[in-house]
């Protein structure tokens, strides 16, 4: 059994709403591209056929990985979060200690991440190696550029 994500409720309606796009529209346009194929002619040396089958099994897969993560996927109760500190949803300010560069991310699930929006995923490098700071702790996180030191500075959420 896979283990429980968590997920703001815009997440996973986000969630559930390509999942239900890929089991109507998605299965609909695969249906027509088979039986277009299938009108072409003979099956055993029909390539776009034979394409139009590969797709449809990908399609399958992306549909079962889907529903076994919204399956698995709770709704964070926002009002008990803990902003002392740093875990799922928590915004958190920090400082490259090297650089005194300051930069504000949300910890997010991983399918929430957007690098764009300043959310960054619990699971990744930077995420989990914020995981259970506190305001004033300094992070030591394994990135591919090395080890970076990041002192926390802020939590909300």
């Amino acid at each position: 059994m896979s283990a429980l994500n968590y997920y703001t409720k815009e997440g996973l309606d986000r969630l559930k709403n390509e999942l239900n796009e890929l089991k109507t529209k998605g299965r609909a346009a695969m249906s027509k591209q088979i039986a277009e194929a299938r009108d072409k002619g003979d099956l055993s040396e029909n390539a776009e056929y034979d394409a139009a089958k590969d797709a449809q099994g990908l399609l399958e897969l992306k549909i079962s990985k889907l529903e076994a993560v919204v399956g698995n996927a709770r709704v964070i109760d926002e009002s008990s979060l803990d902003a002392s500190k740093v875990g799922i949803l928590s915004f958190v300010k920090i400082k490259n200690k090297k650089t005194g560069m300051e930069m504000k991310y949300q910890l997010v699930a991983e399918e929430e991440a957007d690098l764009k929006q300043n959310k960054i995923s619990i699971k990744s490098p930077i995420g989990s190696g914020l995981l259970g700071k506190k305001p004033g702790d300094t992070a030591k996180i394994n990135v591919p550029a090395g080890e970076i030191e990041f002192e926390i500075i802020d939590i909300s959420i």
